[in-house]
């Protein structure tokens, strides 16, 4: 994948991605990124500018209706989820519970994560399972999240798309595709694009202003690159290495196989590789928001920030596969309270704002 940055001149609300549940999706990576007319968002900052698909480029009119299509539960089964709805504000834009809840009230088995920055992401879902956001959104819409399914897209799209303020944005943005499974993903993740988080506290103190920062945080900033070594795998300024490579990172730190029989451990990331070298890994999780939005990991079940640092600086739960990465750090309580200090200045200072919906 080839990916080349463009600058997008608009200012617009940030949204995040429909993520976190069980659905499916195998469509691929989109095969090269270029150039488009305009500009990105978050050209100028740290990160860089959005990587955006030749095939699906910005438009301000495309993102206003994808920021609408986000937020509209009339788009799930039941009329009861919006991609927001697992992404909100309130919860640090990831999932309030352990594992997440979608349309129907059907038990998901993963947990809904932060996705500030989705944009720049080369995969999507815990194991990495979909090549793009766009697929992404089909594979939320059509599986468990949102609950259409994946033969009935076209169909709820075309009522989304009849309705009237719709109807009008549809013609106006895609003009004869109007409004199918295809040009409802491309507007929500063009809107996911726009979602960036580069103006921390840590991104200020990076940038001058030595401030921003608190004695405690500056040590905690230190162990993070030095002994406590969470930045061999949450590499700044994503604070994610799944960010560097095309497929992403996967590893086993031992989470969700503690007194669970092998057969019954959810497999990750060997779903899709079918490596026998990715049993029970995942992605690595940027940690942008995260003192935000708990709770932790793939299936929920580390419920503080100070619990997760101690356990990612400990030895984890032995298993077959559980990476060398994960070993005693030997932090002392001072250094895991710095440590956690320091992750609260990753927070990030913007929230997604509900748009004004068509009727109909």
């Amino acid at each position: 994948m080839r990916y080349v940055p463009v600058f997008f001149a608009f200012s617009l609300v940030m949204v995040t991605a429909c993520g976190g549940g069980d659905s499916a999706s195998g469509e691929g990576q989109d095969p090269a990124f270029l150039p488009t007319e305009g500009a990105a968002p978050g050209g100028g900052g740290p990160l860089g500018a959005v990587p955006v698909p030749a095939n699906n480029p910005l438009t301000a009119a495309k993102v206003a209706l994808g920021h609408q299509l986000f937020f509209d539960a009339r788009l799930s089964a039941d009329g009861t989820r919006s991609c927001y709805s697992c992404h909100q504000n309130e919860d640090g834009n990831g999932g309030a519970l352990p594992t997440a809840v979608g349309a129907l009230d059907r038990q998901l088995t993963r947990h809904s994560p932060v996705i500030w920055n989705v944009g720049y992401m080369p995969t999507f879902y815990w194991d990495g399972r979909s090549g793009s956001l766009e697929a992404q959104a089909k594979g939320a819409w059509g599986g468990g999240n949102m609950g259409v399914g994946a033969d009935n897209l076209d169909a709820k799209a075309a009522e989304i798309g009849a309705i009237p303020g719709y109807a009008e944005q549809f013609e106006a943005v895609f003009g004869d595709r109007g409004a199918t499974a295809e040009t409802v993903a491309e507007a929500i993740a063009s809107y996911e694009r726009t979602l960036i988080c580069d103006n921390t506290r840590y991104d200020r103190f990076m940038s001058g202003d030595q401030d921003a920062l608190s004695e405690q945080e500056q040590s905690g900033l230190e162990l993070f690159n030095g002994k406590a070594a969470c930045a061999t795998c949450h590499t700044a300024p994503f604070f994610s290495a799944q960010f560097a490579t095309e497929g992403g990172i996967y590893y086993n730190v031992g989470i969700g196989v503690a007194g669970v029989p092998e057969d019954q451990v959810d497999v990750g990331r060997m779903a899709v590789s079918e490596l026998p070298e990715d049993w029970a890994a995942f992605k690595v999780p940027s940690l942008r928001n995260i003192a935000a939005s708990a709770p932790y990991f793939h299936d929920g079940s580390v419920a503080s920030l100070e619990q997760a640092v101690r356990y990612m600086a400990g030895p984890g739960v032995a298993n077959k596969n559980l990476t060398p990465l994960i070993m005693d750090r030997g932090l002392t309580d001072t250094e895991v309270d710095a440590l956690v200090a320091f992750l609260g200045s990753l927070t990030c200072p913007g929230e997604l704002v509900a748009p004004e919906l068509p009727g109909g």
